[in-house]
């Protein structure tokens, strides 16, 4: 409801006609997940093969007459200023373009928090590409993805969308065959994971089996699922797992479910199971759902952000 009223205040202020945009900033998952090197900077060069989900916030964008950013969202626990990185990409593009005209950003949160979907990476990449489409600036997507980069790096994926191989420190991407349509249930805990404590804990010389992207990519392509059950791993789970065991216990409950195989998403928490079929996920996901308060059943996207509503 918070929506519904900010929306009718908002349309007849002052007589005032304000453009707003509906937004579908949609998740996503790691089919496969490999660390190659740690770099100068600190950060990590990796490989690794993404994917879009149907798991999506909803993100309104509405000019307002007064400059500035504003940002408002239905979780408590959602930094509203200029920490948030959704304020972030309105910034970079007010600034970028010279843009004096405010606006308003108003998140509903459907992804978990922390959770190794990239939900705010998905916030950031949907207000790019909404005030880029709202204001006319006719930034090209490749150009959208360059400047992303410069907020996080599974933002410009986020703008890409579908499916993708990942290199560098997840910017340099290349667009794969969509495997959308694919079914899977996804658990996540009810605890967060801090994505640099994790890379800070990685010890690369213990890395003893590595995920076969090439492998990955060519079961995808063919939309093989046993195969792409067999070709799911994600080098930083076992990190994940020796801080939070509980990790195991969960996977193991969505592999009794008649998951064909199983794996932690980024840094994790969250857990996802790839099914055969949507009656196979969906009985799986009504017996974990009684078990786990943030448990989701999804299909694997072509897309990645979506308007759907423009004003």
């Amino acid at each position: 409801m918070i929506y519904s009223i900010i929306i009718l205040n908002t349309a007849t202020r002052n007589g005032l006609n304000m453009k707003k945009l509906k937004v579908k900033a949609l998740a996503k998952i790691n089919w496969a997940l490999d660390v190659i090197e740690k770099r100068r900077d600190g950060y990590h060069n990796v490989e690794m093969v993404m994917q879009s989900i149907d798991l999506h916030d909803i993100l309104l964008i509405e000019e307002k007459a007064e400059n500035g950013i504003e940002v408002i969202c239905n979780r408590k626990d959602i930094p509203l200023g200029s920490e948030n990185i959704a304020y972030g990409a309105a910034r970079l593009l007010k600034e970028a373009y010279g843009i004096d005209t405010g606006v308003r950003i108003l998140i509903y949160k459907n992804i978990p928090v922390a959770a190794g979907l990239a939900g705010g990476s998905a916030d950031a990449a949907g207000v790019l590409v909404g005030l880029n489409r709202m204001w006319d600036l006719g930034i090209t997507s490749r150009g959208l993805m360059s400047m992303a980069a410069r907020l996080g790096s599974d933002i410009p994926f986020c703008i890409l969308g579908g499916t993708a191989l990942a290199r560098g420190i997840g910017d340099e991407l290349v667009s794969l065959s969509p495997a959308d349509g694919i079914w899977l249930v996804l658990v996540t805990p009810d605890f967060y994971v801090s994505t640099g404590h994790i890379y800070r804990s990685l010890d690369l010389s213990r890395i003893t089996v590595r995920p076969s992207i090439q492998d990955m990519v060519m079961n995808l392509e063919k939309k093989n699922l046993n195969g792409i059950a067999g070709c799911m791993q994600n080098v930083l789970e076992q990190v994940t797992l020796n801080i939070y065991p509980q990790i195991a216990h969960i996977k193991a409950d969505i592999m009794n479910q008649g998951a064909l195989g199983c794996c932690m998403s980024g840094s994790g928490p969250t857990v996802y199971g790839i099914f055969p079929d949507e009656k196979t996920a969906r009985k799986g996901h009504e017996v974990l759902k009684q078990r786990y308060s943030q448990c989701y059943v999804v299909q694997t996207k072509a897309g990645g952000i979506e308007i759907v509503e423009e004003v």
